[in-house]
């Protein structure tokens, strides 16, 4: 834990002493493409062939590792939504996780969503978001990829509120920390080649993307982010 906050410190200390630039949502651009540089070549490397290796397994292989690791995030969402207040979207999470976990095998079968009950996402920057603390400025984290300072504020909380944090032992925690990264990076893979192919400045599309998807999912897809300051151009 002390090495994911010392990575999301050290992150926030080299952004707020980046350079300005004159887009108000990502005043430490030049730090920002920096970090997005070196993680796009550590994906091109090795995350990005390994998530091609994995999409070559059966499909419900991928399927069991997408829900099984979805049923242990409904937990942390659960938590977040009564946080927000959101106390029925919080039961039916419960609920969610208590039907997946009994008669889905352990979660790897999502009966949930087939009788009736939705899955949602929320995480504690999400929760900060509805109590009104602000993004903040974008940040590109190491290893972690687009956030904000909110976020990165957030995400050893999230770390913390996550079931497999405390799977023993730790080697067995490790590889599906592994296996859990590759399997949503598969998912990925057909949005990352259409990005790789097309002409435009990835940096910026990946960042306008991400600001725009936070605060809609901060304000349930009523986005007010580019509302309060003004918004990037569109590429």
């Amino acid at each position: 834990m002390g090495t994911i906050i010392r990575v999301a410190a050290l992150a926030v200390v080299f952004a707020t002493s980046g350079c300005a630039t004159t887009n108000p949502n990502d005043p430490f651009e030049p730090f920002n493409r920096t970090m997005f540089s070196l993680n796009d070549k550590l994906d091109q490397a090795a995350l990005k062939p390994a998530a091609q290796a994995y999409s070559h397994l059966p499909s419900f292989v991928q399927t069991g590792v997408t829900n099984f690791f979805g049923n242990l995030a409904d937990v942390w969402t659960s938590i977040n939504e009564f946080l927000q207040g959101k106390a029925a979207d919080g039961v039916t999470d419960v609920m969610r996780v208590a039907v997946n976990t009994t008669f889905g095998i352990g979660g790897l079968i999502d009966i949930g969503s087939e009788a009736g009950m939705p899955k949602h996402s929320e995480d504690f920057g999400q929760t900060l978001g509805f109590w009104g603390v602000k993004p903040g400025p974008y940040v590109v984290l190491p290893l972690f990829g687009p956030s904000t300072l909110r976020d990165t504020v957030a995400t050893p909380v999230d770390f913390l509120g996550d079931p497999w944090y405390y799977e023993r032992p730790v080697r067995w925690r490790n590889t599906g920390t592994v296996v859990r990264i590759v399997n949503q990076r598969a998912a990925l893979l057909n949005v990352s080649n259409l990005l790789e192919d097309a002409a435009l400045d990835r940096y910026e599309f990946v960042r306008d993307a991400y600001l725009q998807r936070r605060e809609g999912k901060v304000h349930d897809g009523a986005s007010s982010f580019y509302e309060e300051e003004d918004a990037p151009a569109s590429h």
